[in-house]
């Protein structure tokens, strides 16, 4: 495959999420997107690969399709895994993960098809195969098309490598930058957090009002690639250093813990300058003074991980009555798994939105119009 080639590039997303990782896929320049289950197809080069992994933020991984043919039984999946480039792509020193699935295929033993491209890749090519390995090739075999794909990302894009301290029931980063998204939110405006945990809402919002990469901070598979060009990437890099955010945000939490963590999160993705973060219930939460009506964004326990769900109704209720006594103006942005637990805030819901999967669970994002 020549560097410059186009292909097919997957962007992988939290299924319920694909409509807003198109807006943003879009936003970004990437060519020909096309929203499908499970995330949004380009067309690009191994330069929008580079790109997709470092801008993206609400991708949770970028699988390059480098590769396909037919195959109707295992000596045939054996003789053209063979004869794959692999190593226009691969190194010799880096070690590969082969991760095979099999759909209405005459092939339809996924541990078989894997063990036919392990030995082309070993006895063919030299490539190094462990279990633990961060470059994982994925192999999808369906109505006998082998497409091959190769997990670009390593480390799912949501571990952005600045936030280490985190609470028992994190939100991830993606799927926080994909609410704001959803929410309207561009940068300019003010975003509160009355039960703010590790800060992870405010932290994406910060990073999106002062144009910092998502990815500014970490390492990605592709770097171990054959064909990677570090003085490209390098530069790549440098075109999103950011700028001055205009607005502040504001997260609190009655935890003095989560209090720190987001403290020290925010220092470490090097938004502390446009964060501000105090210790006390959401109950007491006011609008900060001097900005104009922005968004409250809340992910509060839902019962599902943390605590008794019958418990829960008294805080979502006294929420409720506080953005309603307190937030004239402004629009609330909700994240729970029980619809029940939403419409106890007594707050003036759009109609319910697509269920969006996590962690083994289905979450709905509710939200309200401006306050009244």
């Amino acid at each position: 495959m020549e560097q410059d080639a186009t292909f097919e590039i997957m962007l992988v997303c939290a299924p319920g999420l694909e409509a807003p990782l198109l807006e943003e896929v879009t936003e970004l320049g990437f060519g020909t997107p096309v929203q499908v289950p499970g995330g949004v197809t380009i067309q690009g080069d191994w330069a929008d690969v580079w790109r997709a992994n470092l801008q993206l933020r609400g991708a949770v991984r970028v699988l390059a399709r480098i590769g396909s043919f037919m195959a109707f039984h295992l000596a045939q999946l054996d003789k053209r895994a063979r004869k794959f480039p692999w190593g226009d792509i691969l190194r010799p020193d880096v070690p590969v993960k082969v991760q095979v699935t099999c759909k209405a295929s005459k092939i339809y033993h996924a541990k078989a098809a894997s063990q036919r491209i392990e030995t082309a890749l070993t006895d063919s090519h030299g490539i190094t195969l462990a279990e633990d390995a961060a470059l994982v090739i994925k192999v999808r075999i369906d109505d006998n098309q082998v497409t091959i794909s190769l997990d670009t990302s390593g480390e799912p894009l949501h571990r952005r490598d600045h936030k280490e301290a985190v609470g028992k029931a994190p939100l991830r980063e993606n799927m926080a930058a994909m609410f704001l998204r959803q929410m309207g939110f561009d940068g300019d405006m003010p975003v509160v957090d009355p039960m703010c945990g590790s800060g992870t809402f405010l932290i994406e919002a910060a990073e999106i009002a002062a144009g910092l990469q998502p990815g500014r901070s970490r390492r990605f598979a592709f770097q171990d690639l054959a064909n990677f060009d570090a003085e490209a990437f390098d530069a790549m890099r440098k075109d999103g250093r950011g700028t001055q955010a205009r607005h502040l945000f504001f997260g609190s939490d009655r935890d003095a813990g989560a209090v720190r963590n987001a403290t020290a999160n925010a220092a470490r993705a090097g938004v502390s300058d446009w964060t501000q973060f105090a210790c006390h219930g959401a109950q007491e939460v006011r609008p900060p003074e001097g900005m104009k009506p922005g968004l409250v964004m809340v992910n509060p326990p839902y019962g599902g991980r943390i605590g008794n769900k019958k418990l829960l109704y008294a805080l979502y209720g006294s929420f409720g009555q506080t953005m309603l006594s307190h937030f004239k103006g402004w629009r609330v942005g909700l994240v729970t798994s029980e619809p029940s637990l939403a419409k106890a805030t007594g707050l003036p819901w759009q109609p319910q939105g697509q269920a969006i999967a996590h962690g083994g669970m289905k979450v709905w994002l509710w939200h309200t119009p401006p306050l009244r």
